[in-house]
């Protein structure tokens, strides 16, 4: 539950963070409300992706999970900005999809990187915990019908 929450947070703040980087490059007022006028088609659409591809299942991983949820974030603010008559010029459109991706895709590489040694150690914990599975039962079976 943690790490779900933690990732739709992750998404949330790049979203964020690409909003208030645009602002100040544009030399805009940096408001709450600037940023959440601006914001809020993008963070739905993170939102939209964490629920359709299910990320709590693995919601570090970068392909499928963070790639759609980039996706549909990307494609949910784009539409929703047109459908309000906001700018989608096709500039807007690259930089968006750009920083989106390096920043979805890149924070979950960073944990990713992090994590590595925790996820082994609990893969490796899950293997000494598993009864011998159904292919090590044969490669025994087989092992002793050769000896046999």
């Amino acid at each position: 539950m943690f790490r779900s929450l933690g990732a739709l947070v992750g998404d949330l703040l790049v979203v964020i963070l690409f909003v208030a980087v645009g602002f100040v490059q544009h030399g805009t007022p940096l408001t709450t409300e600037n940023i959440f006028l601006v914001g809020w088609p993008f963070a739905v659409g993170a939102l939209l992706g964490h629920l359709a591809i299910r990320a709590w299942r693995a919601p570090f991983r970068i392909w499928p999970h963070g790639l759609f949820v980039w996706a549909i974030t990307l494609a949910t603010g784009m539409a929703v900005r047109t459908l309000f008559g906001a700018g989608t010029e096709v500039s807007f459109l690259i930089v968006t999809a750009i920083v989106l991706a390096v920043g979805m895709l890149g924070w979950r590489a960073i944990a990713l990187w992090l994590t590595r040694g925790e996820r082994a150690a609990e893969r490796r914990a899950a293997v000494e915990e598993t009864p011998m599975g159904a292919d090590e039962a044969a490669t025994d079976a087989d092992r002793t019908a050769d000896a046999g």
